[in-house]
This record gives structure tokens, sequence and C-alpha cells, in this order.
């Protein structure tokens, strides 16, 4: 059983360590003074056993697992946690080669934020925040923020859409009414790793880095057919002839220079895991790129034909086009430091790419 892991905001501030257990965990004063007293509860790591302990903003509280029968008043998450690597950056040296820091989520937190959750809407998941950044993993089926269009279109009324990732993520810290800025983006339909800025500063130079792409950022993609490895580039316009974004035929000189890397990682006959690094981040890049070559995702409906043709087929059985951002590294615009993360695909790519790699068994 995982540890309950809360983390205090603005409401906990100044309150003691067992108001807040008993708020937040709707247990009784006698049950949370005791779970304090009995040296089971860390704050940022440390053990307090002094229940009248005041708590700050911010801080991480954990009590072990089986401690304390906890029926939170709000939202659980399942939050895998990722480990963190940091070095000093060297302005001369290569945008850095990221290990493989996670191979599966085994180690599973259960946190309890103060978040109003509606079940038909996916949780993110809190990597890491500080007073300039957040890094959190976007789930399949929610937008990254709204785009100016929508927000033209519908004014005030927007509040009646379904939430965002940029509207989530100022409640699950704690600060309802302060934006985070998002910097970059993933398609609904595509899970990952996203980075906000929490300040102007560090939204400008985020932004900044993005643009001169000196960020790491790698997915993982599950393809029909097995595509060329390498390097693929294109010029990418909204309207390639027949509707769709993608290359322009000819010099366009409206069109956006893409560039990524794709590489094999296994293949598996009429499908295979793909690797894509990407040095541009243009709109639905990787969708595009894999497409034009004949070699779409498993689940794409609108970048799996050539141009004014026919849809390749797919007998993959996805819902969805299966596309992953596994690592996301920049340089933190505050300490300077080069930050990386990765994490495993979802439950839903795991599970196609697990029946590719099952062999069958003969009747």
């Amino acid at each position: 059983m995982p540890p309950v892991v809360i983390i205090a905001d603005r409401r906990d501030s100044g309150q003691t360590l067992a108001a807040v257990l008993k708020e937040r965990l709707g247990i009784t004063w006698t049950q949370a003074r005791r779970v304090v007293e009995s040296r089971n509860v860390r704050v940022s790591g440390q053990i307090v056993a002094d229940s009248t302990f005041r708590v700050k903003a911010g801080k991480r509280i954990s009590v072990p697992p089986g401690v304390v029968e906890a029926k939170p008043k709000s939202a659980i998450l399942e939050t895998p946690k990722v480990k963190v690597k940091k070095k000093k950056e060297d302005p001369n040296a290569e945008p850095p080669r990221v290990k493989k820091l996670v191979k599966s989520a085994a180690k599973i937190e259960r946190i309890v934020p103060r978040v109003p959750h509606d079940p038909s809407i996916p949780v993110p998941e809190i990597l890491y925040s500080d007073d300039t950044v957040v890094v959190v993993i976007k789930p399949a089926g929610l937008t990254t923020n709204r785009d100016e269009d929508e927000t033209e279109e519908f004014g005030e009324g927007k509040r009646f859409l379904p939430a965002t990732l940029a509207d989530l993520l100022p409640m699950m810290l704690g600060l309802p009414d302060k934006p985070v800025f998002a910097v970059h983006r993933l398609d609904r339909d595509t899970s990952g790793i996203l980075v906000f800025a929490r300040t102007n500063a560090a939204a400008k130079d985020l932004m900044e880095q993005f643009r001169k792409h000196t960020t790491e950022r790698r997915y993982t993609a599950l393809v029909r057919g097995v595509p060329k490895n390498g390097r693929i580039e294109s010029l990418l316009v909204r309207n390639r002839g027949d509707g769709r974004r993608g290359t322009a035929s000819e010099p366009d000189a409206d069109g956006k220079k893409a560039v990524t890397f794709a590489k094999v990682k296994e293949a598996f006959g009429d499908y295979s895991l793909v690797e894509c690094r990407l040095e541009t981040g243009r709109t639905h890049q990787v969708r595009i790129h894999l497409g034009e070559r004949g070699t779409p995702l498993c689940g794409e409906k609108i970048y799996d034909r050539p141009l004014n043709g026919k849809p390749y087929p797919d007998a993959s059985g996805a819902t969805r086009p299966m596309l992953h951002a596994a690592v996301l590294g920049f340089t933190h615009p505050e300490t300077g430091e080069v930050m990386t993360w990765e994490t495993p695909p979802p439950k839903d790519f795991a599970a196609l790419l697990k029946t590719w790699r099952t062999p069958e068994v003969p009747a």
C-alpha cells in the first residue's frame, strides 16, 4: 500500500499539523494527534512529533501506509514518483543525452490535493514545482490550454467549457487565483510531460529555450509499419492541398521548418515502437512526419493518408493516436540547472505494446 502524501496549500499555512491531517484526511482530532505523536508523520522528509507544529504552504506531508484509514475530502491522485536528473549546464555542450531514468511506475504515492475533480476529466500528475516552474504529466484527453480563438469566441462563457490543464494546475498548487503560463503544448490526445511557467520572467526564458531548440524532447510512438531511421525535415503548412496540415508540395513562404529524428526501437511486423526526438516543435509535427512516410500512428485518423489518398489500414485497435511525450529537459530559468524528466507511457499505450511483445501460443 502506498503512503499518503499531502501538499500543503495556502489554506493550510499557519495551521497546526494535527489540524491539517484532520481536515485533509477526514479523521478525528484524537487520531490526528496520535498519528503525529507516534512519530509517523514526516514534513519535507523530516519526522515531526509535535502535533502543534505550524505548517507552511508548499510543504510535503507524508504518512506511512496503513497508519491511518484516510477518508480525504478531495480527490486522490495516483502519481508515479519520477526521478529528476540535475547537473550544471555547460554552454558549449551538446543537448544532454538522457539516460533511462524510469522503467515503470512501480512506486506510487497517494497525493491528496484540494482540487474539485470531475471524474469525467482525467487528472494530471505534478512531478515537480517551485516558485518558478511546474512540471506535470498530462493525461490523454485533457487539453493543454485554451487557444486564443476559443477564448475570443466564448469570452466570459469559457468558464462553462471543460477545464484545461492550465485551469487545473493553479488549484492543484493551492493558488487558484495565480495563473500558470503555457510555454509549449501537447495535443489533447497526446499524453506526457509538460512544463508551465509560474512567472512572466520564467515564461519568457522557457519560450526562448524552445525557440532556440535547446530543450530536450523525446516522444515514443506506436505506428503502423516500420519507418526508416533518420532525420525527417520538411516545411509544414496549414493546408498541404487536401485541407490537412502537412508538408508543402513546393517552396512556401508561409511554411515552417520542422525537423524530427525517428528511430525504431522495436519492430513487430505490421507495427513498431518508435522514438522521436524533436529539433523543432511544430503543431502535430510527429503525427504529420510519420504519417507522410506511410507509417502513421496507431489510432491516427487525420494524418493517416497520402495527399488526396485513402487512409492506411489500421487493425491495431487503438482508440487515439498513440503518442507519448516521454522525456523533457530544459535549463531552469532561475538556477541555471539542466533538469530532465522521463516517464513511462500510460496504460492504454503499454497494454497495446504488451500484446505485440507477447507471442501467440499455437492452438
